[in-house]
């Protein structure tokens, strides 16, 4: 299948092909009716509301508009409107036919997209509730089990499971097996049992063992559906009924794509294709950030730290996806370093409003989706840098940071500020900050970088506390970032892959980093097993009658 053309990670309700949205008070449905005509890539009909990257994208843009333009929404009901079908998961089919590197980077933004409902949850208060009205199998299973509970309806057809193991020698790749143990603690047996069954459980046995949290007889399924969306929404710190019409309409970004730059208000990536790196550089506001509430809201989604997030975002996906021969990006930041300082004032003003919340919780993910892309990432800190409070974040987020030191020129030296965002508000999915990371939660130094909070610190004092990896002065600078990024480039990607992912998430562990450590490692040697996508792999032969030829050497 041909992925040469661009993916667009940007659309609206207008351009959905398979979700539809129902406000009602407080509670948003979410409706799946997938177009099986309407696949992200021609090759393939999505069949029996099976999903392929381009219902994930509408998934994702759906939930940051119930998060930004619905402010009264507590829950959000996940339901289909197919008969007997809630999901049948990805596209057997698309994946057949997809790259390798497609499907890895497919698995990725869904796990980001669910990760970040449970962010919502956990973080937001905005509650999810999977109203499964119909047969419910591998991808569909796991976007149930991304929401806080699931309810099944009890016809003695409908059923969840995870069949990926015996129909088509893969796992579930978008967290299924992680969440099934972590999240709902099925026992293992039971688990063993479940996920090597094509047919699934359904009924009592799937309360019995964790699988759903209850279920309902068809006829009282949507009383029974409006008592959980009660119940789940008291638990909520959303804004509620008295936020009806305050939320911000979420306008499409303004972005001009070059063959070798793709250029927003704040955010400019270039690329080098020779060197195989591309530019990211990240402006701090251009004026100051209106610091009264009324006056944010009158700015919509033009307030800088939401447009920032939201161009950031966009650029990091569209790399990702489009670029996935740029194995370094190269982190830097510009603009007015007091003014960068006064927006992240405003933020933590305003912390405990729905609109600061929501918008620090789109930059504590957009910095998270920095931390599991699989590209080297360098944080350049040189003349007119701005790294200062949630820019900062940028150089944390690196896995080197190199400081310009001027000594003879201190006016033109560049600095590094953190403010009191840098201390909790923007974790990793480890759930540690980047400097916890950093410092191995070490009680000094952790100790001594806070009692800086708000301090300008020039390119030696930030070495001496351990802020950044190198220092050098202006006639050395050159040479070694060249020699730096050489190096990286001569290296094995995969390799790189994994010693990035294991040196970036190297203490603690969660849900989330088990998913992508799982991700990385299982699906990535999975997936190119011939046992999958071998010419008689069960992914090759699905549906065609065959049965896949497995090799039976345990490797």
């Amino acid at each position: 299948m041909s992925q040469t053309e661009q993916v667009n990670y940007q659309i609206d309700p207008s351009q959905y092909k398979h979700w539809s949205v129902k406000y009602e008070g407080e509670t948003a449905t979410l409706q799946l009716n997938i177009n099986e005509h309407g696949g992200i890539r021609p090759g393939y009909k999505l069949k029996l509301n099976s999903y392929d990257l381009g219902v994930d994208i509408e998934l994702n843009d759906a939930l940051q508009r119930i998060r930004f333009e619905h402010p009264e929404i507590k829950c959000v009901v996940v339901t289909s409107l197919r008969d007997r079908i809630f999901c049948s998961g990805a596209n057997i089919f698309m994946l057949g036919l997809s790259t390798h590197a497609w499907k890895v980077n497919f698995c990725k933004f869904t796990n980001e997209t669910r990760n970040g409902m449970e962010d919502s949850s956990r973080n937001d208060g905005l509650k999810f509730l999977a109203a499964v009205n119909g047969a419910c199998a591998g991808g569909g299973y796991e976007l149930a089990l991304a929401c806080d509970e699931i309810l099944l309806v009890d016809d003695r057809s409908s059923s969840v499971s995870l069949p990926e193991v015996p129909l088509l020698g893969v796992l579930p790749g978008t967290g299924g097996l992680t969440r099934v143990t972590d999240k709902r603690r099925v026992r293992h047996d039971h688990a063993d049992m479940f996920c090597t069954s094509v047919e699934g459980v359904r009924g009592q046995r799937a309360v019995e063992w964790r699988l759903v949290d209850e279920v309902a007889k068809p006829a009282q399924f949507a009383q029974a559906v409006n008592a959980r969306v009660a119940k789940l929404s008291l638990n909520s710190k959303r804004a509620g009924a008295k936020a009806t019409g305050q939320g911000v309409a979420l306008t499409p970004l303004i972005k001009n794509v070059g063959t070798d730059s793709i250029d927003y208000e704040y955010v400019q990536v270039i690329i080098d294709r020779h060197k195989r790196t591309a530019t990211l550089k990240v402006h701090a506001p251009k004026v100051a950030v209106p610091s009264t509430i009324q006056d944010i809201q009158a700015q919509g989604a033009g307030w800088y730290p939401l447009q920032m997030a939201r161009e950031l975002d966009d650029a990091i996906l569209s790399l990702r996806t489009n670029e996935s021969d740029i194995g370094t990006w190269l982190l830097m930041t510009g603009g007015d370093k007091a003014l960068a300082l006064q927006s992240d004032a405003v933020l933590l003003q305003h912390a405990d409003h729905w609109l600061v919340r929501e918008t620090l919780g789109y930059l504590r993910r957009t910095l998270a989706r920095i931390d599991v892309s699989s590209r080297s990432l360098f944080a350049l800190i040189g003349e007119g840098s701005c790294f200062a409070g949630t820019l900062a974040e940028l150089a944390f987020a690196a896995d080197r940071s190199y400081m310009l030191a001027l000594p003879d020129q201190p006016n033109k030296a560049p600095g590094l500020t953190l403010t009191e965002l840098n201390f909790g508000y923007f974790p990793m999915v480890n759930h540690q900050t980047r400097l916890q990371r950093r410092f191995y939660e070490e009680v000094e130094p952790m100790e001594k970088v806070r009692s800086v909070i708000g301090q300008t610190l020039d390119a030696d004092t930030a070495l001496s506390l351990g802020l950044v990896t190198a220092a050098p002065d202006d006639i050395d600078w050159s040479d070694e970032i060249r020699l730096a990024v050489e190096e990286r480039a001569s290296m094995s990607p995969d390799s790189l892959t994994g010693l990035e992912a294991n040196l970036r998430f190297c203490q603690k562990e969660s849900m989330e980093t088990r998913i992508f450590g799982r991700l990385s490692a299982w699906q990535n040697w999975i997936f190119n097993r011939p046992n999958a996508v071998g010419e008689k792999g069960a992914l090759k032969v699905y549906g065609k009658g065959e049965k896949a030829a497995f090799d039976l050497n345990r490797v």
